[in-house]
């Protein structure tokens, strides 16, 4: 084990790549280049429907897969990053990505598309998101939650970009052409982003005047994976993504149902309106709480979050009839639930150190795989036995609560005593 060192001030840094902003925004720009093969796969169904003459629920498979390697294999992907160096793995993890489009724009089979678009895309936006993530909570050591939160942000909202244009090119060049392009585009532009990313000094903090900020003792993943507070972390933000995606994927579903889809709101059609505010609240979200958490603690910025999020969804659930109330409250839900994406890993970093936070955080991050398999199933689940939308919101509701009350109740408690052990240590 090491202790984070205040010490010696290294010399004043000669290239504009060691600007910590410019970290920043490079991190940004690197996980908006990676965020279309998850956000915009719906607009690939229907054309990959026709052309393989596939159902909607195999080619969801793809999407699972992306989902599912993105998260379950961030713990080997975040070592990797530290092992390579943020440049080189983030640079090959947004080629990989862009790769699975032009491949999977030659896939003649079900099983071509679930190797090119599923594996590769799961593998190189895993490698990046953990990676880049793991690169600004050591970049910022006293901003770890808004440097965090602006990167995660760039994954949640950069698809708004190329939404639009993506549409447009499948209706007038199809779907090979589209893929490759923008496949092609994707690496080119991503890699050459990468380029620039660097490295902090250890004593960084000590260099950009951060006097003050908490040393604490760097845990490998081995010694964190021993130490309880890690699952009870854990175990929040898995029952925090459980919840969220319990209710978010499965908005298009209970908005017919509830009659409000094709409602006019606004001069515009309800759902895709919702749909439209949720992207950018779910982005807007991750800096802001990261940066209230920065500046009053990242337990009780939890507490605030997950209680807001549970309110929500009840006001959701008892306004589920009113069009306008739907889709405004739909937005406060994705604003309370996106944060997690911040407050976790500066709070995984706060707690552990930043020597081997990237590779801390990929299996912090596996709690986010869990949501994913249970989320959406789960609520799927539960509206088919009981026929109705009320269990599924109660449940997301009540984890939510318990989220909140772990938060400040018992994580508030045992950090505490950990740094003050680690303090005296």
């Amino acid at each position: 084990m090491s202790i984070q060192s205040a010490g010696a001030i290294p010399a004043s840094p000669v290239s504009v790549f060691a600007n910590r902003w410019v970290q920043l925004l490079l991190g940004l720009g690197c996980m908006m280049v990676i965020s279309s093969p998850q956000y915009v796969w719906t607009l690939f169904t229907k054309p990959f429907g026709a052309k393989l003459g596939a159902s909607l629920a195999v080619l969801q498979v793809t999407f699972s897969i992306v989902i599912v390697l993105q998260t379950l294999f961030s713990p080997f992907q975040g070592k990797l990053a530290e092992r390579f160096g943020p440049r080189r793995l983030i640079g090959f993890g947004i080629v990989l990505t862009g790769l699975s489009w032009v491949l999977a724009s030659q896939a003649n089979s079900v099983a071509m598309l679930y190797l090119t678009y599923g594996l590769f895309a799961g593998l190189g936006t895993g490698i990046v998101y953990v990676g880049v993530v793991g690169l600004m909570v050591r970049w910022f050591p006293r901003q770890r939650g808004f440097a965090a939160g602006v990167v995660a942000a760039g994954y949640g909202m950069g698809a708004i970009l190329t939404t639009f244009p993506i549409a447009g090119s499948l209706s007038t060049r199809g779907l090979e052409t589209t893929l490759w392009q923008y496949g092609v585009a994707f690496a080119v532009i991503g890699w050459i982003v990468a380029q620039g990313l660097r490295e902090p000094a250890i004593d960084y903090a000590s260099a950009s005047g951060e006097a003050g900020a908490e040393t604490v003792r760097d845990l490998n993943s081995s010694q964190m994976l021993r130490q309880p507070i890690f699952w009870l972390m854990f175990l929040m933000m898995a029952m925090m993504a459980t919840s969220g995606l319990m209710v978010t994927s499965q908005m298009a579903s209970f908005a017919r149902d509830f009659g409000v889809a094709d409602m006019m709101v606004f001069g515009f059609t309800a759902l895709p309106l919702a749909l439209t505010i949720d992207r950018l609240t779910n982005g807007l979200t991750r800096p802001f709480f990261g940066w209230v958490s920065d500046r009053i603690g990242r337990e009780k910025t939890m507490f605030i979050a997950f209680t807001l999020e549970a309110a929500a969804m009840a006001l959701w659930l008892a306004n589920r009839d009113h069009p306008a109330l739907f889709v405004l409250l739909s937005g406060v839900v994705f604003f309370g639930w996106g944060e997690i994406f911040s407050l976790f890993p500066s709070t995984l970093t706060d707690t552990f150190g930043a020597r081997h936070a990237t590779a801390n955080y990929g299996w912090l991050y596996i709690a986010q795989g869990v949501g994913a398999v249970f989320g959406g199933p789960l609520a799927a689940l539960m509206h088919q036995s009981t026929g109705s939308w009320l269990p599924v919101f109660g449940t997301a509701i009540t984890l939510d609560v318990c989220a909140a009350l772990l938060a400040i109740l018992l994580l508030k408690p045992m950090r505490e005593r950990y740094l003050q052990g680690q303090t005296r240590a």
